[in-house]
């Protein structure tokens, strides 16, 4: 096993502290993701909403379709990682994907109100999604050193945060200038989300160079070898017992994870919020999420990966327990909030920079696609089981069951996780 690299390990030391600059690329791959976020979470503001409150449709149902939109990428991140390991083009497969996305904002557009449509819909932007994000997290860790893997994801996932924060006021302007229509606001996330496909076929760079090739120095510098290429199946990366232990763990904490949607309908039940306020509510956890991503990558860079991911977990699980305490309803609004964007800060781009010293040597995104389906498979468990025990028991029983799981997952995360090298050569 060998650590995730740019490609120059002959190169000059690089500079140190508030010197270093994050590669151009990572810089690209987040302006797209920006763009592109913009798109979807114009949609996924208004999509609990639309469903449950303009729909009717049942937590049950509506688990059952916040399940698929998460699981149903699970085999095409899979495919999607090999498919851009074998050549080097991750480019071209990571593109596919956003173009799916993007299309996928006509299929809402068009369904008028029909459940299988809607599904279909959410299924294809889901796939889009599962098809690029592994070749995509690929490019960042080739184009990263590795000390400074945290730094790069949390730019970019900055970067990305910052369409997510956009999407939704974007989606409130246009509810409240067209009086509530919502065919609208998926015709204009289908524009913003093409305007990504061509930011990404225009700037992205092409087919990084191959980090394994040997490479001769100028004057007297001896030949640097190449480091010998994984060799196998989609499933040779997990070779590793680290890497297998966070595959286990990222399965063991999505399976306690509640999706967004659901703490969000929660909030409006206990707040009795207005219809026209409930895009609002992503807000306050994406501009948290934007301040601290940046800084959680420089945390955890320095301190250990894998301690920042646990502490994350441990604000979500201070999440439920206070949408479950007895707080006034603004100090639950704004707590929570501010804890799920803690969460993210501290663990989303922070499980990638966990794993990337852990994978093979030309399998970065297939080893990336494994952890990440791990995770969507969990979770889609975890929508079901919510929305049912919801349907069946209520909601004060789905979430003390929500939390005491995770409770459980994050004991033996706690035990399991592997310990990430430091930029100074040791663990943390």
């Amino acid at each position: 096993m060998y650590l995730a690299t740019t490609g120059r390990r002959d190169a000059p030391p690089r500079p140190t502290g508030a010197r270093r600059r994050v590669p151009g690329t990572v810089l690209v791959l987040g302006t797209v993701s920006l763009v592109t976020d913009v798109s979807s979470e114009m949609v996924t503001a208004v999509l609990p909403l639309y469903l449950v409150l303009g729909l009717g449709l049942s937590p049950l149902q509506f688990g059952l379709l916040d399940g698929l939109t998460t699981g149903a990428t699970a085999l095409v991140r899979l495919l999607g990682g090999a498919g851009a390991d074998r050549g080097g083009r991750h480019k071209q497969v990571a593109g596919l994907g956003y173009a799916l996305s993007a299309c996928s904002r006509l299929g809402l557009l068009l369904a008028g109100g029909a459940t299988g449509w809607i599904a279909g819909s959410l299924a294809a932007d889901r796939l889009g999604k599962g098809v690029r994000t592994a070749p995509r997290d690929a490019l960042i860790t080739l184009h990263s050193p590795p000390e400074d893997l945290g730094r790069a994801f949390g730019t970019h996932r900055a970067m990305d945060t910052t369409g997510a924060l956009l999407g939704p006021l974007a989606a409130f302007a246009l509810l409240w200038a067209t009086a509530e229509t919502y065919e609208t606001v998926f015709a204009v996330s289908f524009c913003v989300g093409a305007l990504g496909v061509l930011v990404w076929l225009l700037f992205v760079p092409g087919r990084p160079r191959d980090p394994g090739r040997p490479r001769e120095d100028r004057g007297t510098r001896p030949r640097i070898p190449a480091a010998p290429r994984a060799r196998g199946g989609l499933l040779a990366a997990p070779r590793s017992p680290a890497y297998r232990r966070i595959v286990l763990c990222a399965a063991l904490l999505g399976a306690a994870t509640v999706g967004d949607s659901f703490l969000y309908l929660l909030l409006q039940r206990r707040l009795d919020l207005d219809a026209t306020w409930f895009p609002f509510l992503p807000l306050g956890a994406a501009a948290v999420y934007l301040l601290l991503a940046v800084p959680a990558g420089r945390l955890a860079d320095r301190l250990g990966r894998r301690r920042l991911l646990l502490y994350g977990h441990g604000a979500l699980l201070l999440a439920y327990g206070l949408l479950l305490a007895p707080v006034p309803g603004a100090a639950a609004l704004v707590g929570v909030l501010a804890l799920l964007g803690v969460f993210y800060a501290a663990t989303d781009g922070v499980l990638m920079a966990l794993t990337g010293p852990f994978l093979t040597e030309g399998r970065q995104a297939g080893g990336l696609a494994v952890v990440q389906t791990a995770q969507a498979l969990a979770r889609l468990g975890a929508a079901v089981a919510f929305g049912a025990l919801w349907t069946a028991s209520g909601p004060e029983t789905a979430l003390v069951a929500a939390l005491l799981a995770l409770a459980a997952a994050l004991g033996c995360a706690a035990r399991l996780l592997p310990s990430g090298p430091t930029p100074e050569g040791s663990t943390a």
